[in-house]
């Protein structure tokens, strides 16, 4: 399959989805505040930072360069925040040198999206390789079990002057959600489709990538991680 992620998040994406609640992000910062430590004199990396909410919230506190692929989703990011760094790269090939950040953060379900599951270790040992010795990873996932539970098959609505079709499946052998956009009047389609990891899975990648996990959460608010949470928010540090 090829890679949907290089077509999806550009223009359209944009037009479709305009501005994503920074109030989200800043909740989700403080989430991590909480939760690990945050230096003023360290470096942070928002990886597959797409438009810079989070990198924005993150970097009133700490040094930070968000990273993406997308050029549309970084003008967007430039825009409104000039004075970030900001870089256009693949996460399974980080352009920076062993040992410079402090603390990565991968947030908003902005992991498995490849087709294999090598390639998303590649990630993760991207991001070891990155970290300081003891640095942080933040990875916030979507929590599987949810999802099964209140997935939507299928939904319709208004964005401005468009009609937008979702609709969304499990595959068949359970690896993948899937979500289909399709807007009235266009005969353009598009698709989503990320692993559908359980809890489990994730620690063990994590693991596997040299990380110990020391915290998760299932929302934003630090509830728990049970199936009626809607994240799976990990707190790790490089060992």
């Amino acid at each position: 399959m090829s890679e949907w992620f290089t077509r999806w998040f550009g223009k359209e994406y944009l037009d479709l989805y305009p501005r994503r609640d920074d109030r989200e992000a800043r909740s989700v910062v403080r989430l991590i505040r909480s939760m690990v430590p945050v230096h003023a004199d360290g470096r942070a990396l928002d990886l597959a930072c797409g438009s810079g909410r989070h990198t924005r919230a993150l970097a009133r506190h700490t040094w930070t360069v968000g990273l993406d692929l997308s050029t549309d989703l970084l003008r967007v990011a430039i825009s409104e925040s000039p004075f970030i760094p900001y870089v256009r790269a693949d996460m399974r090939a980080l352009p920076f040198r062993a040992g410079i950040f402090n603390l990565v953060v991968n947030l908003f379900t902005s992991f498995g999206y490849f087709s294999s599951d090598d390639e998303n270790r590649v990630v993760l040992n991207e991001v070891s390789r990155v970290l300081v010795r003891d640095g942080v990873f933040v990875l916030d996932y979507l929590n599987s079990d949810h999802v099964r539970a209140t997935l939507v098959p299928h939904d319709t609505q208004r964005v401005g002057d468009r009609e937008v079709t979702q609709d969304r499946r499990i595959t068949d052998n359970g690896r993948y959600v899937e979500k289909q956009i399709s807007v009235a009047g266009s005969s353009r389609t598009y698709l989503e489709r990320v692993r559908l990891f359980e809890p489990e899975e994730l620690r063990c990648l994590l693991r596997e990538a040299g990380f110990v996990v020391d915290h998760e959460v299932g929302d934003y608010s630090a509830g728990p991680l049970d199936a009626t949470r809607p994240r799976a928010t990990f707190f790790t540090h490089r060992s």
